[in-house]
């Protein structure tokens, strides 16, 4: 590492941005950069190198990319990178650090003669947007070892310029990669910098671009954001006082406070249009915070929280412990409910009225034998509202 680059990571660990690094057939220089330079734990929370398809594949939630070396990809592979990084940021401090995730592919000399051009992308994702580089290398001009170098610099630049480092010294990004790194770029390489928006939050989510989407009371929308402690499922059409009554409830049966979860997508119903979603979120406003997902069953709704508690109605806690809704298949149920305790999930479960009129609670749930730990109950003295939106929506009351 060169005095240059030695500068530029040292001003890259004074920035406030902390980040996750995911690089792929070239770049890896630049983690040895980043690591040799005092003051690395102030920026990196975690590097991965899926240099493999299948390590790929699963790095990016098992998109299986066409091409791996691709725009689209260093794309994927950024917010992926960020997706982690939200979920590995340091947040027990006075003032908790954006987070950048950095995505870099590469098909660089190697042992063997190529067929096609050596190129790199290197993608940088935050909370706005996201930033794209392409080079296309002049095949031929350089070794392995110079050609790790270019991408090992443009990561290192791609890197500066979203924490605001400039090549002035003065801690002002003028827009251009190059700006703080000399990229050794020979006259017929050409850098080319695309930036876009991500756009609307719910929009992002409907078409799969977000893993959730937190909305506050002011109705201020994070993507990503620090994840749940207890959620009240629901599709609150309408919203009515047995919801707000249950969620107090079931945040004095979880130690936890617990917000509202709406999920977009239905296991047998289209996906919400987003329309429909705004108007469901514009009644929670000031009521709670809303956490909007995709994850339609309490299976997937764990895996994506993993320690989260969830507050449901008896005739929820029926239907999740019945063979039916698994196929028939009892098998199937049991290994779902064991992940979900794996994962470190519980349910706290109040009674409702049933069509017949009787108050029914978790006894009258069949419980599997030793999963009742699982399960906690709300008791009636601490709620109990004979309504539902769906009664409501019917004009009447049960």
């Amino acid at each position: 590492m060169d005095a240059a680059i030695a500068d530029v990571v040292a001003r890259i660990h004074g920035a406030p941005p902390q980040a996750v690094l995911a690089v792929a057939g070239g770049g890896n220089y630049a983690l040895a950069w980043l690591l040799g330079v005092g003051g690395a734990s102030r920026t990196v929370l975690e590097t991965r190198v899926p240099y493999g398809y299948r390590a790929m594949t699963r790095f990016l939630d098992g998109y299986a990319p066409a091409q791996t070396v691709s725009a689209d990809t260093a794309r994927r592979m950024a917010r992926a990178a960020w997706q982690r990084g939200m979920a590995l940021r340091e947040t027990d401090v006075p003032v908790v650090a954006p987070v950048i995730g950095l995505g870099g592919t590469a098909t660089i000399a190697t042992d063997r003669a190529k067929r096609g051009e050596h190129r790199v992308y290197i993608a940088v994702w935050d909370d706005a947007g996201v930033t794209t580089d392409a080079v296309i290398l002049e095949k031929g001009r350089r070794e392995r070892a110079g050609e790790e170098d270019v991408v090992s610099r443009l990561v290192i630049a791609a890197l500066a310029r979203a924490c605001g480092i400039g090549g002035d010294g003065d801690g002002n990004s003028n827009g251009d990669a190059a700006a703080a790194v000399d990229l050794r770029l020979a006259a017929s390489e050409r850098l080319h910098t695309e930036r876009s928006a991500h756009g609307d939050p719910v929009a992002r989510l409907l078409k799969g671009a977000a893993r959730w989407v937190t909305v506050h009371p002011d109705g201020a929308m994070a993507v990503d954001a620090d994840a749940p402690a207890a959620l009240l499922p629901g599709s609150f059409n309408p919203l009515h006082q047995g919801h707000i009554r249950l969620a107090a409830a079931g945040a004095g049966a979880l130690g936890r406070p617990v917000a509202y979860e709406l999920s977009v997508s239905n296991v047998d119903k289209p996906a919400l249009p987003a329309e429909e979603v705004r108007r469901r979120l514009a009644q929670l406003r000031g009521v709670g915070t809303v956490v909007l997902t995709r994850a339609p069953t309490f299976r997937e709704k764990a895996a994506l929280f993993p320690g989260c508690g969830f507050v449901i109605g008896w005739d929820t806690a029926a239907r999740l412990v019945a063979p039916r809704y698994y196929g028939g298949q009892e098998a199937a149920m049991l290994t779902a409910l064991a992940e979900m305790w794996a994962l470190g999930c519980r349910f706290a479960v109040a009674g409702r009225v049933d069509a017949g009129g009787a108050f029914r609670t978790l006894a009258d749930a069949a419980i599997p034998d030793g999963f009742r730990p699982l399960f906690c109950e709300i008791p009636e003295g601490a709620f109990r509202a004979d309504l539902s939106s769906t009664g409501l929506r019917a004009g009447g009351r049960f």
